[in-house]
């Protein structure tokens, strides 16, 4: 069963890069990806936090959409486009501003959340009728059928993730693509745009998994190797797996879909308020408002919370312990951070044992070990945000 799983495996563009540098190959969401380096997970986590990182993310699902029929006219045609998808999730896309990203929820009819993603407005009014999407690996062909079918018609959705999807994270992050695509450091935090790169374009976003500042590039399948290798070329820059991009993301306090998210949990539990734009509330026009609108007014079962633990960490499906030892929750993300040197976890409880400084305890091979609620992130995000244009 194994090896035909493994067999099923699709490889990435740059596939034979990792291999080459010795990178540790795992399964991950029907992909091949590199789990690590030799240097080992911990010191690839503290060289992003500390210089700049480049991760292989082209496992995710970037894409187009764009309208079949344009008016000519931006505002209009952007109206059209953002209608197309607003059904489906939690935010405002109409109101986004040229060359804006937002972060919002894939959500079905009960408020549970099928995925989040990223949804984009490309900047010049060239691209009027168009968003720049990207969602995540392990549902992507079932977000993609959704938003294809809310298209038809009206609009067709473009795969892009036949291409390379580099991160480049840290705090050199922006002064090393500084001297490969010098405007796009121009951007800040959650904005993006396409640039000239020898003789391609490069999609740029300042945005990210880790918490750090940094940028996603999407580029072709034809220059892939060649911008990965200008990158490593640096040497503030040095390659990451995947162990290390799941360590920085917890340290973050952003969450893992699969884990921290599911069909079942709502933005109002997961903590993502946030997402259900002021508008979209307002209206209540999302799916599965009746619900998260009850949950904003106060009536929640569950809410996700950061929790500090002592001794070895708790994994997931950990059982979390009210002080008395009764079982309150569970806990979906969890790890050792090698910034705080201590384990952390992500989980989820009542709301009446969610406030910081709440004593519980996790189940970890059967010994209760204290623990405690704590504000997220653990570690302070350090996004640069500009004014947007």
């Amino acid at each position: 069963m194994a090896d035909q799983a493994a067999e099923d495996l699709k490889n990435v563009v740059l596939n034979d890069k990792h291999v080459a540098l010795g990178g540790r190959m795992v399964p991950f969401s029907g992909y091949s990806l590199p789990v690590q380096y030799p240097t080992g997970i911990i010191a690839e986590h503290k060289w992003t936090r500390e210089h700049a990182g480049l991760f292989d993310v082209s496992h995710m699902g970037p894409s187009f959409l764009v309208l079949d029929a344009r008016s000519g006219d931006g505002e209009a045609d952007h109206t059209a486009v953002a209608d197309i998808v607003e059904p489906l999730i939690s935010g405002d896309i109409r109101g986004l501003k040229p060359g804006q990203i937002r972060y919002t929820l894939l959500l079905n009819d009960e408020g549970g959340t099928h995925d989040d993603l990223m949804i984009a407005r490309p900047p010049g009014e060239g691209w009027g009728g168009a968003l720049y999407i990207v969602v995540n690996a392990g549902t992507k062909e079932a977000d993609f059928q959704r938003i294809a079918a809310a298209a038809l018609g009206k609009g067709t959705l473009n795969r892009s993730d036949h291409g390379a999807l580099l991160a480049l994270q840290g705090p050199e992050a922006a002064a090393v693509l500084d001297a490969v695509v010098p405007a796009a450091a121009e951007l800040g935090f959650m904005q993006y745009g396409s640039f000239d790169w020898r003789d391609t374009k490069l999609v740029i976003s300042r945005s990210g998994y880790t918490g750090e500042d940094g940028f996603e590039i999407l580029v072709d399948p034809e220059h892939a190797a060649a911008l990965w290798d200008t990158l490593l070329a640096d040497a503030r820059v040095k390659p990451i797996g995947l162990g290390a991009r799941d360590s920085l993301r917890l340290e973050a306090g952003l969450p893992l879909y699969g884990h921290d998210l599911d069909e079942t949990i709502s933005p109002v539990e997961a903590g993502l308020n946030f997402a259900i734009s002021k508008r979209r509330r307002e209206a209540a026009d999302f799916p599965g408002a009746q619900r998260i609108l009850a949950e904003l007014g106060g009536a929640l079962k569950r809410v996700r919370v950061g929790l500090f633990v002592e001794g070895a960490p708790a994994r997931e499906g950990a059982a979390i312990l009210d002080e008395h030892g009764a079982e309150i929750g569970t806990v979906t993300s969890g790890g050792f951070a090698p910034s705080l040197n201590r384990a952390i976890a992500i989980g989820f409880v009542p709301p009446d044992h969610a406030a910081p400084g709440t004593r519980l305890q996790v189940l970890v091979r059967g010994r209760a070990q204290p623990a405690e609620v704590v504000t997220t992130p653990f570690v302070p995000h350090r996004y640069v945000r500009k004014a947007s244009k």
